[in-house]
C-alpha cells in the first residue's frame, strides 16, 4: 500500500532531506511455520522528498497541538490541520487523551536511543535476524534531529556506516556505545555530535556463545553504573543439565568477554533499566511452537544467578518435552511475573519517566511485534509498576489467564499494512517514540496535555 503524505509546510526553512515512505508489496518468506518470529526481506519502498519548510510552531504550547497530530478524544479522532504525516499514523489506536504524530522513516529501524542534547539515534542493520527486514536497512546508525521543534525530523543523517549487524545503542560515561556484530564499541560523545569523533575503541567482544540468527546485543546502564548486554541463544539447542551459558545477560567490567550475570535465555532481544531503582530488565523471546507445552515469552529482571531455563525448561516446574518428562528437574528455574503468549513477540521496552498521569505513571511499555505471517498480537502494552520497588506487577497476555497489570495501549497493526512495532523509547520531554521495522515509520505518542 502506498502511503501519500500531505504537504502544506509554509514557513521555517530547513535543509532538504530524503526519506523513505513505505510501499508494501508483500514478502518472500524465508522461514515458515514459526509461531513467534519470522524472517522476511524488506518491502519495496519509494523515495519521498518532503517540502523544505516546516510550520510555524512558535505559539504551540502542547505537543499534541502541533500540526499533523492525530488526537484521540472521547468523541473520536481529531487531526490538527497543517503539518504532514497524519495519514501515515492515523491507523494507531490509543486511549482517549493521547495523540500520535509522524516523526520520520528509517528502513529496518530496530533500536531507538536519545542522545544528550535530544537527537534521536536509530540502529538500522541489514543482517537478517528475528522478525527483521534486513535488506531495507542502511547498515548504519542514523541521527534524526528536530532543530525547529515541529515534531518531525529535519534530516536523516548517517552518523556511522558500515554496520550491517548493529542494534544495541547506549549513551553513557561521555561516550556512545554501539554494537558491531560480536563487539560492543564506543566513541567519545558530546551533546550535539552528529558525526563520530576520533577514538573508537572496542569495549568487549561477546564470544562466550554466538548465534548467527539471534545476534542483536541490546545494552543499558544501571543506576550504579553497571552496563548490561544481552546475548542470544538458539531455538534448537539441546538440553544440557550442566546449564552452560549460551543465551543470557553479561555485564561489562573491563574483562575481554564480559562476565555472565544470568542465563537460560533463548533470545533476550531488549534490555532496559528502570531509573531510580537500580533495576534493569530484559524481554525474552522464548522457544517457538511451545505454547501448547506451557511456553511463554517474558519480561524479567536482570539479577545475578538467575536461570530462566532455556533450552531445558519453559519456566519453573515445566520441562521442555525434548528434554524429558520430569517437571521436577525444572524446580530451581526462576519463575517470571510478567509473561506474553508465544507469538506476541515482545521486541522493545522502556519506562515512562513520571510525566504521564495515572494509570500509566512509571509504567513499563513493551512493543509486541506480533505472530509470524498474521501479525496477530502486534501492539504496544503497558505494564504497571510497584511504585515502592520499581518492579513490574504480575501481568500476562497468555490466554485464559487474568491479564493482571497488563493493558493494551497502542493498537492498529493487525491489518498487516502498517509495519510492526519494534523499538520504543521515551524522550526526556515525556513523549513515547515507536519504531516500525517492517516499513520504517517512526512516530511519537503523548498525552494531550503534555507541555512542550
Amino acid at each position: 500500500m502506498q502511503i501519500q503524505l500531505p504537504g502544506g509546510r509554509p514557513t521555517t526553512p530547513r535543509r532538504p532531506w530524503r526519506s523513505r515512505i513505505p510501499c508494501f508489496f508483500g514478502a518472500l518468506v524465508l522461514l515458515s511455520g514459526c509461531s513467534g518470529e519470522d524472517l522476511i526481506p524488506a518491502a519495496d519502498a519509494g523515495d519521498w522528498i518532503p517540502p523544505e519548510a516546516g510550520p510555524d510552531v512558535s505559539g504551540v504550547t502542547q505537543f499534541c497541538d502541533l500540526p499533523g497530530s492525530v488526537q484521540s478524544t472521547a468523541d473520536g479522532k481529531v487531526t490538527v490541520p497543517g503539518g504532514f504525516g497524519a495519514s501515515a499514523v492515523s491507523f494507531v489506536g490509543l486511549p482517549a487523551g493521547f495523540c500520535v504524530h509522524y516523526f520520520a522513516n528509517v528502513g529496518n529501524a530496530r533500536q531507538l536511543r536519545f542522545a544528550p542534547g535530544g537527537d534521536l539515534f536509530v540502529a538500522s542493520p541489514t543482517t537478517i535476524t528475528t522478525g527483521g527486514v534486513g535488506p531495507a536497512g542502511k547498515s548504519s546508525i542514523i541521527v534524526l534531529p528536530d532543530d525547529n521543534h515541529d515534531g518531525v525530523a529535519d534530516d536523516v543523517i548517517t552518523f556511522m556506516g558500515g554496520l550491517p549487524s548493529t542494534q544495541g545503542l547506549l549513551f553513557a560515561n561521555d561516550h556512545f556505545y554501539f554494537q558491531d556484530a560480536a563487539d560492543i564499541k564506543r566513541v567519545p560523545f558530546t551533546a550535539g555530535d552528529r558525526t563520530p569523533r576520533d577514538g573508537t575503541e572496542t569495549v568487549v567482544r561477546i564470544s562466550i556463545y554466538s548465534s548467527s540468527l539471534h545476534w542483536p546485543k541490546a545494552l543499558d546502564q544501571a543506576d550504579d553504573g553497571t552496563i548490561y548486554v544481552g546475548n542470544g541463544g538458539d531455538q534448537d539447542e539441546s538440553c544440557d543439565w550442566g546449564r552452560p551459558f549460551h543465551g543470557g545477560i553479561l555485564k561489562i567490567d573491563g574483562s575481554p568477554g564480559g562476565v555472565p550475570v544470568s542465563k537460560g535465555f533463548r533470545n533476550p532481544i531488549a534490555v532496559r533499566c528502570q531509573r531510580g531503582f537500580n533495576l534493569c530488565f530484559a524481554v525474552e523471546l522464548a522457544k517457538d511452537y511451545s505454547a501448547m507445552d506451557g511456553g511463554r515469552e517474558k519480561l524479567v529482571p536482570i539479577r545475578p544467578g538467575d536461570d530462566w531455563g532455556h533450552p531445558c525448561c519453559l519456566t519453573r516446574n515445566k520441562i521442555i518435552p525434548s528434554a524429558g518428562n520430569d517437571d521436577n528437574l525444572c524446580a530451581t528455574m526462576t519463575p517470571e511475573d510478567v509473561s506474553f503468549a508465544i507469538g506476541d513477540t515482545p521486541f522493545g521496552i522502556d519506562f515512562e519517566t513520571g510525566k504521564w498521569a495515572a494509570p500509566y505513571t512509571r509504567s513499563a511499555f513493551v512493543s509486541l511485534h506480533g505472530a509470524y505471517s498474521t501479525w496477530a498480537g502486534a501492539r504496544v502494552v503497558a505494564v504497571a509498576i510497584n511504585p515502592m520497588t520499581g518492579m513490574p506487577l504480575p501481568g500476562t497476555s497468555v490466554p485464559m489467564i487474568s491479564s493482571g497489570s497488563m493493558t493494551d495501549f497502542a493498537t492498529g497493526w493487525q491489518d498487516q499494512t502498517h509495519g510492526r512495532p519494534a523499538a520504543v523509547t521515551f524522550a526526556e520531554d515525556g513523549r513515547l517514540f515507536v519504531a516500525n521495522d517492517n516499513d520504517g515509520t517512526i512516530f511519537w505518542i503523548a498525552p494531550l496535555d503534555l507541555k512542550r
